[in-house]
């Protein structure tokens, strides 16, 4: 797999931008701040329909204008598609599929699949539980993409029952049960949807976990070994999904008895304390938790592992992912850094940003494309010249 075209209209510091790619490796460089890193991160939303960098879509967009496009043409074993999708803050994005277009942009995902490697991986290490769960998810829907429908569902019930959460204490005070009633239904909703989303995850775990093993043991031989499993907050989910079990069922009864038993801590509170958005990844060296025990260098490599271990384990099922690969190489010592450029030296297609050329390794045959800044009358923006 992968881009042949990738075209930008007023995406970040980009009014305009038309790129022809081709598969092997490919460099844009230039100096902090000048536009290489929005190329990746628009293919990485043309894959995932999310930013690595921010958490929603208004930074996006250009300043001074309404909505960004990015545009790609991706090849996969001699098919072309071609995807459209326009980013509007505060609406829902529309997307076209060779130009006609679709009722969900949800649709379009699957069409490109990549894997990204950037400095903010670190957090996946380092970070919230957020940042895990967001690493799952994103990887369960590249695998299979009606996970983000499963996803979608999910989260509007959490938002809906939170809301209930809010108001059904008052209620009850005031002998109105119609509130508790409705919470009631509402608790299925999340269990149904929940345990297909946990379902999802805890089969990626299972998956990913030797991958991770094997990638971290590449990049830090002398280490402790790596290790992942599936935690959640609910004991009799976590024991299930340790013993393999990747059963809807069986996490949906789970979750039901936990809601139950969680009900007046929840009023009390007026949060959803019991689900899938409560869950973590955990990540272990050795005996111990990575997070707060790992140096700075293991923190890398495991962050580097478990896109590694990504990457194996996407093209194991379905030829080779699209490599992104955001200023890395300057954040790596030699060996990790030679680790990562032997990955990248058998993937079909290798998009590389770095802020000079002797970022990347000497050895590399790529093809390099600058990136400069010019100003306009709406301020500096990003331009190309190879």
């Amino acid at each position: 797999m992968y881009v042949r075209h990738l075209t930008l209209t007023d995406f970040r510091s980009w009014p305009r931008a038309e790129l022809e790619l081709q598969p092997g490796r490919t460099v844009f460089v230039g100096p902090n701040g000048f536009g290489k890193t929005n190329l990746i991160e628009a293919l990485w939303y043309s894959a995932t329909l999310s930013s690595h960098r921010v958490a929603s879509d208004a930074p996006l967009i250009r300043a001074g204008t309404e909505r960004a496009v990015v545009s790609t043409i991706v090849v996969n074993e001699g098919r072309e598609l071609a995807v459209d999708l326009d980013i509007t803050a505060g609406r829902a994005n529309k997307a076209r599929l060779n130009r006609s277009p679709v009722r969900s942009a949800r649709e379009i995902l699957g069409v490109l699949r990549a894997v990204l490697f950037a400095p903010e991986d670190l957090a996946l290490v380092r970070g919230d539980p957020g940042e895990r769960r967001k690493f799952l998810d994103e990887l369960a829907t590249t695998r299979r993409p009606r996970i983000a429908g499963v996803r979608a569902d999910y989260d509007k019930v959490v938002r809906q029952r939170t809301a209930l959460l809010k108001t059904a204490t008052a209620a009850r005070f005031r002998g109105d049960r119609s509130a508790l009633d409705t919470l009631d239904v509402w608790d299925g909703h999340l269990a149904t949807h929940g345990a297909q989303l946990i379902a999802a995850r805890v089969q990626l775990v299972n998956a990913l976990a030797p991958e991770v093993e094997k990638a971290y043991q590449l990049l830090a031989p002398a280490s402790r070994p790596a290790g992942i499993r599936y935690r959640s907050g609910v004991d009799i989910i976590e024991a299930e999904a340790s013993a393999g079990t990747v059963d809807p069922e069986v996490f949906e009864a789970a979750l039901l008895d936990a809601l139950s038993r969680r009900r007046e801590a929840e009023l009390e509170r007026g949060v959803c304390l019991v689900g899938p958005h409560r869950d973590d990844l955990e990540l272990r060296l050795g005996d111990q938790v990575a997070k707060g025990f790992a140096s700075h260098g293991e923190s890398w490599s495991m962050a580097l592992a478990l896109r590694l271990a990504s990457y194996e384990l996407l093209r194991a099922e379905g030829g080779d992912p699209v490599l992104l690969l955001d200023d890395v190489f300057a954040e790596l010592d030699s060996a990790r850094r030679q680790a990562l450029a032997q990955v990248a030296g058998t993937a079909e297609q290798v998009l590389v940003t770095a802020a000079v050329g002797e970022d990347i390794p000497a050895d590399w045959d790529a093809r390099r494309i600058d990136i400069g800044m010019t100003d306009s009358d709406s301020g500096r923006v990003s331009q190309v010249s190879e």
